[in-house]
């Protein structure tokens, strides 16, 4: 069996950077998910495992199938090594001060692709001229990891509809979303108002939240409940997608009203009123109690409300 080299001192030093990619490990059991949430190459990943693995003197995790799981000495470290991360967060929310004009934080959020849309180009604009160090990145979440990521400060925001998010998570509604249909313009049989026979009557392309923890699951499955299974021809993750095909199908999409008027310019889509009883999305912004008092977490949260929070 092969043996872990042994470390002699000076050899490695543990560093934060080394302690989060544990902490991401612990909660993705994947190199490649980890990457991912880190936005490093797995090859990168790889040698910052190794050089834990080698000042720790242990695997710390080994593959089982198709998952990384943590070996018991890696359970054991998992509670000191996330006190540590959060002392540090402490320490920063506490004494670290936060000035955006020079400021070059990078801040994460999690935000289905028709919030990216919406709020980025705005939001890159006002960033130019209030705070041209920061960097924003969206990335990918999933329900089961939403509140650890925010709770962890991978993620600084997640902007939708949660509602699962309630264990130590704060919001504040921005927006209220609607949602309507869109084909290509000029389709055969679809105006601008058809009735309910003819909208089920049609192909759709359906967007999936399965797994995202996002209330347009709703949406989802009211689709599902009057549109023939028949009829509904594809499915796909994300609202651009779907547009797309309507774009260059005879396919309906059901999508966010926001998504759909910045795209229907671009593609030339036709907007349709759909003749179901669709609900409205609540749009919030979400944070973690302990982020709460954070200078910079405060300031993010701030401009948010300022660019697109609605009355009412």
């Amino acid at each position: 069996m092969d043996t872990l080299p042994q470390r002699s001192e000076g050899d490695v030093e543990l560093d934060l950077h080394q302690l989060q990619v544990f902490n991401v490990l612990l909660t993705e059991h994947s190199l490649t998910k980890a990457a991912r949430v880190l936005n490093l190459s797995q090859p990168a990943l790889s040698k910052t495992l190794a050089r834990l693995r080698l000042y720790f003197g242990d695997p710390l995790f080994v593959r089982v199938a198709l998952r990384m799981e943590p070996t018991p000495k890696a359970l054991e470290l998992a509670e000191p090594v996330r006190a540590i991360l959060q002392r540090l967060r402490t320490l920063r929310s506490e004494h670290a001060s936060f000035d955006p004009k020079t400021s070059t934080r990078k801040f994460s959020f999690f935000l289905v692709d028709a919030g990216v849309i919406k709020i980025f180009p705005k939001l890159l604009n006002y960033l130019a001229v209030e705070a041209p160090g920061i960097c924003v990145q969206s990335i990918p979440c999933d329900a089961q990891h939403l509140d650890l990521w925010l709770e962890s400060g991978l993620v600084d925001l997640a902007i939708g509809s949660f509602p699962s998010l309630t264990m130590g998570i704060r919001r504040v509604p921005l927006w209220t979303e609607t949602y309507v249909s869109v084909t290509r313009k000029g389709h055969p049989r679809i105006g601008t108002h058809p009735t309910k026979e003819e909208f089920i009557g049609e192909k759709h392309a359906l967007v999936s939240a399965l797994g995202t923890g996002h209330e347009h699951l709703a949406i989802e499955r009211l689709i599902e409940s009057e549109v023939p299974r028949s009829n509904i021809v594809c499915r796909v993750p994300v609202f651009t997608s779907a547009a797309l095909i309507a774009k260059y199908s005879d396919v309906i999409a059901t999508v966010p009203r926001n998504l759909a008027v910045a795209m229907s310019h671009d593609l030339d889509l036709q907007l349709v009123e759909p003749p179901l009883a669709l609900p409205k999305l609540e749009i919030a912004q979400y944070w973690h109690d302990r982020c709460h008092l954070e200078p910079g977490n405060q300031w993010l949260r701030a401009v948010f409300r300022k660019l697109f929070s609605t009355p009412g």
